[in-house]
């Protein structure tokens, strides 16, 4: 019982920060990453093709925190799909400890006439720290809800 609390507890307040940081879409991701297999996830616009995904993931042995910077966001052609590459740090805060650097290559689709984002990404993970090793079976799907149009 004391761990659904201190989870919902974390889940309100990474939900606040979105909110507090003006997040440009907020929802859930599910898939194989950082020890774990559910996030809040997050994206941030840096302009009108660049972006930052960050995640704040449970399930596991701990709680894993990433921040990819997406310098490359882009339409697939004159399609409604976008594809994202990009590279940010990694940290997972459990048994063991983890830091290390992750990259990110994604494609997504933004609905025209509801607010909401469904996209798939993978996510290479290369851990420096506790342990060394490079995890390449992390995919995910995400699912988000859009507050506002990218500038």
């Amino acid at each position: 019982m004391k761990k659904i609390k201190l989870l919902g507890l974390v889940l309100f307040l990474v939900t606040a920060s979105f909110y507090q940081a003006n997040a440009q879409e907020l929802g859930i991701r599910f898939g194989n990453f950082n020890g774990n297999n559910v996030a809040v996830d997050g994206v941030f616009a840096l302009g009108e093709f660049s972006r930052v995904h960050a995640d704040v993931s449970f399930g596991g042995n701990g709680v894993g925190i990433d921040a990819l910077w997406n310098p490359i966001y882009k339409p697939v052609g004159t399609s409604e799909f976008n594809y994202y590459l990009g590279f940010g740090p990694s940290l997972f805060i459990g048994d063991p400890f983890g830091l290390g650097v992750a990259g990110e290559a994604g494609i997504e689709y933004a609905f025209d006439d509801v607010p909401i984002v469904i996209g798939a990404d993978w996510r290479p993970n290369f851990r420096l720290i506790e342990n060394t090793n490079f995890f390449a079976d992390q995919f995910g799907l995400n699912i988000r809800w859009r507050f506002h149009e990218v500038n």
